[in-house]
């Protein structure tokens, strides 16, 4: 009997192996600085919202200006899923080194547009058009980005999956701790008159210096060993489309996924949103209330890697369902402190709590989420799960927020929000273990 031959990898990928530790940190670092910089613009569009609304949305009222400027921060959102589909099924495709590289194309073009875009009072009417325009392109490369660059990170090595994994979240910490700086120096040292004129722009400015580093880097990395061990993509197209197999054959997937996703990026929404809500509801200090978010991002920088590691080793759900549990606690009796006696020590200590809680919840997640689907469809199931949650309960989170209050006329209404996305996503967890398996 004569050997079976092996398999044709795809073009441009070796075997797999364990990553050496020099591949392992390009690897970390080419899939985690297209997401870093996706946040840093997320994130800044969300502290910087007072100023981008006065120079694009005038208004008399200033509640419905911030209401304005964070409904097209969620109306964007909605191309996420649509980029998700196209760049996620792409990198099942054509490999997660060839998405990576297209999606931070795409996203230097967004920062662009909101870098340099004039104001109302130049351009009028299609100013906040303009606005849009960028919103649209950085969201759909964002979309994109979370499935392939996940992907990536968790098919390093099966054996250290939460701890590569983690990155992908450990760098919106990194992106926030940024913005967060960015805001608080910039609020610090410049007027609001200054601030509202072009003070707001420099951080953009800053982002299109990152885009570039982080294209080079990617060219530089070879595939992920998972893909590499997948047959050549036929020429003509003959495997089924990822796309159709997600929706098809992975309905459960989509909801696991999705679900344990909802309290992560309600919580990350609502830590990005509580700066402003301490400025305009409470009336503190605009530095002083950024430098709290800046604990928060050091904290989900550092913390959420440790706690990967704490995943491989001891199981991912058992860490995971109690935080979010305590989150859903936690929220409003937070909120009613932090309300009641509103200071800058009072909300540093609510929002390193959260923060803690957050990073625990957020270590094992990514690992917990690809498990969820087939390495052929994993980019797409990812991305789509990721992108549709993050619309739902991620982009609208401010503009929640910001209504409920309004509406309700009560500080403490975002913290119900909380705990009733927290229910869900232990749900989603009980279910992902029933049916997939996960632990």
């Amino acid at each position: 009997m004569t050997e079976a031959s092996p398999q044709p990898v795809r073009p441009g990928t070796s075997p797999a192996a364990p990553p050496r530790p020099a591949s392992a940190r390009r690897a970390i670092a080419a899939a985690t600085i297209g997401n870093a910089l996706e946040f840093f613009d997320l994130a800044l569009y969300a502290l910087m919202a007072t100023y981008i609304g006065r120079a694009f949305f005038p208004d008399d009222n200033p509640g419905i200006q911030l209401i304005q400027t964070y409904a097209v921060f969620g109306i964007t959102y909605l191309v996420r899923p649509v980029g998700g589909l196209l760049l996620g099924s792409y990198a099942d495709r054509q490999g997660r080194k060839k998405s990576l590289m297209l999606s931070i194309r795409l996203m230097v073009l967004g920062t662009a547009l909101m870098a340099f875009m004039p104001g109302y009072a130049t351009l009028g009417f299609c100013a906040p058009l303009g606005i849009v325009l960028a919103r649209l392109v950085q969201g759909f490369a964002a979309g994109g980005e979370f499935g392939a660059a996940t992907s990536f990170l968790v098919e390093q090595d099966n054996r250290r999956k939460s701890f590569f994994g983690s990155f992908q979240f450990a760098s919106q910490g990194l992106a926030t701790v940024l913005a967060s700086a960015f805001a608080t120096g910039l609020t610090a040292t410049l007027s609001d008159a200054q601030m509202t004129a072009w003070g707001w722009r420099v951080p953009f400015v800053f982002g299109l210096l990152v885009g570039p580093a982080g294209y080079v880097i990617r060219r530089c990395v070879e595939e992920s060993p998972a893909m590499a061990q997948l047959p050549a993509v036929p020429e003509r197209g003959e495997t089924p489309s990822p796309i159709r197999s997600v929706f098809r054959r992975h309905w459960g997937g989509l909801l696991v996924a999705g679900g344990a996703l909802m309290v992560s990026t309600a919580l990350n929404y609502t830590l990005q949103y509580l700066p402003t809500f301490a400025i305009k509801e409470l009336g503190l200090d605009d530095s002083l209330s950024f430098t709290a978010l800046l604990i928060t991002g050091v904290i989900l920088t550092f913390g959420t890697p440790v706690v990967g590691l704490l995943a491989d080793r001891f199981g991912r759900l058992r860490i995971m369902v109690p935080a979010a549990a305590l989150i859903g606690l936690s929220a409003v009796p937070l909120f009613i402190w932090l309300t009641r006696a509103p200071s800058f020590p009072v909300l540093a200590l609510c929002m390193t709590a959260l923060g803690l809680l957050k990073a625990t919840y957020f270590g094992a997640l990514p690992s917990v989420m690809s498990d969820a689907f087939p390495v052929q469809a994993r980019a797409t199931g990812l991305a789509f799960s990721y992108n549709t949650t993050v619309a739902l309960f991620g982009g609208f989170t401010p503009t929640i927020a910001a209504a409920l209050v309004t509406a309700t006329g009560s500080q403490v209404s975002p913290g119900y929000y909380l705990t009733a996305v927290s229910a869900l996503s232990i749900a989603a967890l009980a279910g992902g273990r029933r049916v997939r398996g996960i632990r």
